[in-house]
């Protein structure tokens, strides 16, 4: 399955993306009340000028129609044929009149599209390209990681950022990052505040999302995460009533969401815990969204991945390919795992060590895009996996990116499953029970 084969639709990737990235500034301008109106106006300008810079001179849009056509399907800020592709039924303003927070995924992501295509076009980093990787701060966390040099410093690291994405001052300080690192534990930002309050998710531990309802009769709020699938598939999700004036909320939950159930029940996060406690803004600090959305979010399956295999009897790795003697395994030890190997190249390798003492391998890298078809196109211009994976894996509930995701693999011989599934393969491998 092919996206691109020619520079043509290349330069429609980059049209997609230009037009992505202004009218997603615009629409957060646009619903952002507590920004100057003059400031607002200047930035939606700003962005008309961007959009009409991708459209071309063939192509006028009016700075009217551009206010009208924010609150529409965001395809219809392209040109006329250029295919929408991945911006396809994209509202860039939810029915609350709020900006929808998925588009800052989709922004992101095909942010790593042009930089994978450019890899593969020009074979070299051209200035373009370098100023695409200078606006992804997650990549440059995981560089900054990688300075320490060692498998045992980066691993300690990438956990770190996974297992805590906001936390006291105090807490961050001792987790020793690297400065270059550090720097992206930010105050909490203001959309995900209640006065001077913030709420953490109970699946990710990112602050939530804050925002208030008003008819003529009553006054409201909502508390969700910022992920949309904590929220909307794991229970992430709360309302409140406007307290008195100087008192936090208190959260009411939603209906239970249906439980995972089979392969991926195994990595399903337990949410039967407290609701979600009040949190005071001050002394506290958070990632910034990128390196929470594409470290944070995706390390958390991975660690999970990997303890589920530990509590299973596999052994822990700091390298991987060790035997069984060099790490001091008995015989009834199926395997061995290793977490972000030869500094996340790959994010887990396992080793099935099988009775006729051949060694199976499993290389794994976890993808966790919002837009599936953005991935394929990743993948694609990747020439499959860039660290080596022989296995592309989903979390659970991106079980419908399944079938493109395959058509675009199979001719890199990269197999595709979800966390369940590959964890599945891996115990029947080793004879043993998964779920």
């Amino acid at each position: 399955m092919k996206f691109t084969s020619a520079a043509e639709p290349v330069s429609h990737d980059v049209i997609r993306q230009m037009v992505m990235r202004a009218a997603t500034v615009a629409a957060k301008a646009l619903t952002d009340t507590e920004q100057s109106a003059e400031g607002r106006l200047r930035t939606l300008m700003d962005s008309h000028g961007e959009v009409l810079a991708a459209r071309g001179p063939g192509h006028p849009l009016t700075f009217e129609s551009f206010m009208t056509m924010l609150a529409d399907d965001l395809a219809g800020l392209l040109p006329d044929g250029v295919s929408p592709e991945e911006m396809a039924g994209v509202h860039l303003i939810n029915d609350d009149g709020l900006f929808e927070e998925d588009l800052f995924d989709l922004d992101q992501e095909q942010r790593e599209v042009a930089k994978a295509v450019q890899k593969a076009t020009q074979g070299g980093r051209s200035t373009s390209l370098a100023e695409i990787e200078q606006e992804m701060d997650q990549v440059t966390v995981n560089s900054g990681l990688r300075k320490r040099g060692t498998q045992e410093a980066y691993a300690k690291g990438r956990a770190d950022l996974s297992r805590m994405p906001a936390g006291t001052e105090a807490a961050v300080r001792r987790l020793n990052l690297p400065s270059v690192v550090g720097q992206y534990y930010r105050p909490v930002s203001f959309a995900a505040l209640y006065e001077q309050w913030w709420f953490a998710c109970p699946v990710c531990r990112w602050p939530m999302k804050v925002t208030r309802h008003r008819s003529r009769k009553s006054a409201s709020g909502r508390v969700q995460c910022f992920y949309r699938p904590h929220a909307e598939l794991m229970g992430a999700s709360y309302t409140f009533k406007i307290p008195a004036a100087g008192k936090p909320p208190t959260l009411i939950p939603g209906s239970p969401p249906p439980a995972f159930t089979g392969a991926a029940s195994v990595l399903a996060p337990d949410l039967r815990g407290p609701v979600p406690k009040p949190m005071p803004s001050a002394g506290y600090v958070a990632l910034a969204r990128g390196p929470w959305r594409y470290t944070t979010i995706p390390g958390l399956l991975e660690i999970a991945l990997y303890d589920a295999l530990i509590a299973r009897g596999f052994a822990a790795a700091p390298e991987s390919h060790m035997s069984r003697a060099a790490l001091g395994a008995d015989d009834n030890c199926p395997g061995s795992v290793t977490l972000w190997p030869f500094l996340d190249t790959y994010d887990l390798h396992v080793d099935v060590w099988l009775p006729d003492g051949r060694t199976q391998s499993f290389q794994l890298d976890v993808k966790d895009f919002t837009s599936e078809m953005l991935l394929a196109k990743k993948i694609q211009a990747d020439g499959g996996d860039v660290g080596g994976a022989e296995w592309i894996v989903v979390p659970d509930h991106r079980e419908a990116s399944l079938p493109l995701l395959r058509g675009v693999c199979e001719e890199f011989s990269l197999k595709v499953a979800t966390a369940g599934e590959v964890g599945q393969a891996i115990c029947r491998t080793a004879g043993i029970r998964w779920a």
